[in-house]
């Protein structure tokens, strides 16, 4: 290599001094890329899942930097061949000029080392609600969900969140916590004069044909999760809650679903509903109606009022 760059010295006129620098520069940074390559070629071989192969190819790019980074400095400037003196020197100086940038890949290194959501994950922070589909240093991006879209179905836009939201707003988690499922709640209204026990029970059957099935994995991993948190044991068998509304009787249908399948299984349950509420001549569905009352004709015999001209017996 001297003598490649004392040639270069007398054709350029330019110090061979910056010739070797070069070249070495170059040189590292093709090894490194070189490695990174190889790394990931056996992780390709040896797993094909999509969450490993790209944590393998975030972590790899993230140490090829860093060592590239060393490597010019030690290279490039000869009063950080100090390692711990050219990282102060560095941290300082970005310290005071980058806050927000800072603060940014503080939040990064929150989110590797405490993990309040990962890729893949379905999560919303502030006011932004989607699944993650990437992690960077000063940012991490989500496939968005909800807001003009119901159910929890994506939108089809990129939302970028800088990482420091992490220290200043909540973070929901729809897929990590003490189980991996949700809540969901569909109202069914039907009229007073149906009959509200005979849909109540239509409405029980219907939920534990969709739902059972979860109940015995949520248990266990609820049994898990307690060991870790102060958890109270909710019930977690679907059921049905009664209410009366202005127009009807409500009951509420209460049962697990996973994140993901909220709108489906809403779907589903509800043709079930249409399906199982014709076959029954005793219940009809309720909604907004106006309607006259006449208490003298339709109330119970001992509660009706007594006809016009006619006085109450004392």
């Amino acid at each position: 290599m001297r003598l490649l760059t004392e040639w270069l010295e007398k054709t350029t006129g330019i110090p061979a001094e910056l010739y070797e620098k070069l070249i070495t520069s170059l040189t590292g940074i093709s090894v490194l890329w070189l490695l990174r390559w190889l790394i990931l070629k056996m992780v390709w071989r040896r797993t094909e899942s999509f969450r490993v192969r790209y944590q393998w190819r975030k972590l790899s790019n993230y140490v090829a930097v860093a060592f590239a980074v060393l490597l010019l400095g030690r290279v490039w400037f000869e009063e950080f061949q100090s390692v711990a003196t050219f990282l102060g020197l560095l941290s300082a100086g970005v310290a005071i000029a980058l806050k927000d940038p800072l603060v940014n890949v503080a939040g990064w290194l929150f989110i590797l080392w405490r993990r309040p959501f990962d890729v893949g994950d379905r999560i919303q922070i502030g006011g932004h609600a989607g699944d993650v589909i990437d992690l960077r240093v000063f940012q991490f991006t989500l496939m968005e969900i909800g807001n003009w879209v119901h159910a929890d179905q994506s939108t089809g836009r990129i939302v970028h969140v800088p990482n420091g939201k992490v220290f200043v707003d909540p973070q929901i988690n729809y897929t990590r916590g003490w189980f991996d499922y949700i809540w969901n709640e569909i109202a069914v209204l039907v009229t007073f004069e149906s009959d509200w026990k005979g849909a109540k029970e239509i409405l029980r059957k219907i939920a534990t044909e969709h739902a059972a099935d979860l109940t015995g994995d949520a248990e266990r991993k609820m049994e898990l999760s307690s060991r870790e948190f102060m958890i109270f044991p909710p019930t977690l068998t679907p059921t049905v809650y009664t209410s009366v509304e202005e127009s009807g009787v409500l009951l509420t249908l209460r049962y697990l679903c996973e994140p993901r399948r909220r709108r489906e299984s809403t779907q589903e349950i509800w043709e079930a509903i249409l399906e199982r509420f014709a076959e029954r001549t005793t219940i009809d569905f309720a909604y907004p109606t106006r309607r006259y009352y006449d208490n003298v004709t339709e109330g119970k015999s001992v509660a009706r009022a007594a006809p016009p001209g006619r006085t109450e017996p004392s």
